[in-house]
């Protein structure tokens, strides 16, 4: 990474950092103390691409970092602060497209480095690799929506997000209870009606889905996202690709000369602090 690049990289973060640091102020001033965690979530989340290039012997490109900060904030403050899940329909949808893709690209490096090292005799083809992606991509994409429906389930949030519909099937509201669906079209509006005697609340426009066309939605893009960079990544190993498209997403080992840099920048960012230390 040369120099202009991480200077690149780190106008972002900063700019990122700042903004993120605002809303938090703003929001400890307001007492929302839900949104001041998110923002603290955020800032902690931003320092995960820093950590794993300088933690480990693998190097993440500044494409790579930049479009993972550019996710984070996208997902939380904007998402989740700025309402945009809801302001903007397709918010959603293409945080989980990206999300899938990016989840294949690190799947896949995992297996092309262990593919590539010589610590390590194994030599797997480029199409099971891209399986692997596929899988491991998909297989994060069902964790996360575990995690939405325990904390809708648990905590009474909205992660997965609801969605007035029309039409419903279902063999509960067979008078017989046997297995032959009912089918309702034309919903028009749902009352509903509470034990405590509280006024019944009316949903205009149909019958509230709860969670299940955005949890099959969420895994659909998410799909989507990991055949693309699974056939990427495909001709990434089979040559076609080399150098190109595909290395702006993939992390890679560290070469000895770059794990030095990275341990000699460390050195002097200490040695910075600790005379820092010493001038106060």
């Amino acid at each position: 990474m040369t120099k202009s690049t991480r200077r690149r990289k780190g106008i972002v973060h900063s700019v990122l950092s700042f903004i993120v640091t605002v809303i938090m102020i703003i929001r400890f001033i307001r007492a929302d103390y839900y949104s001041v965690f998110l923002c603290a979530l955020t800032l902690a989340l931003f320092y995960i691409p820093a950590f794993i290039d300088r933690t480990f012997r693998v190097k993440l490109t500044p494409e790579l970092q930049v479009i993972i900060l550019l996710f984070i904030f996208s997902a939380e403050i904007l998402g989740e602060i700025g309402s945009f899940y809801t302001f903007i329909p397709w918010w959603d949808t293409m945080l989980h497209t990206i999300n899938g893709f990016l989840m294949a690209a690190i799947g896949f490096a995992m297996i092309d480095i262990l593919n590539n090292s010589p610590r390590f005799h194994i030599s797997l083809s480029p199409l099971f690799v891209a399986f692997v992606a596929f899988c491991f991509s998909m297989t994060v994409g069902v964790l996360w929506e575990f995690f939405e429906f325990g904390m809708d389930f648990f905590t009474l949030s909205d992660m997965q997000k609801d969605k007035i519909v029309t039409a419903i099937s279902s063999v509960k509201l067979h008078p017989e209870g046997i297995n032959d669906p009912v089918v309702m079209r034309g919903i028009d509006k749902t009352v509903l009606y509470f034990s405590d005697g509280t006024l019944p609340y009316t949903i205009n426009g149909g019958y509230l889905d709860i969670g299940i066309y955005d949890t099959m939605k969420d895994l659909l893009v998410n799909l989507i996202g990991a055949v693309v960079f699974s056939v990427i990544g495909y001709f990434y190993i089979i040559g076609r690709d080399r150098g190109m498209f595909a290395t702006k997403f993939i992390p890679q080992m560290k070469t000895r000369e770059e794990i030095e840099q990275t341990k000699a920048q460390i050195r002097a960012e200490r040695e910075c602090k600790r005379r820092k230390r010493a001038n106060k």
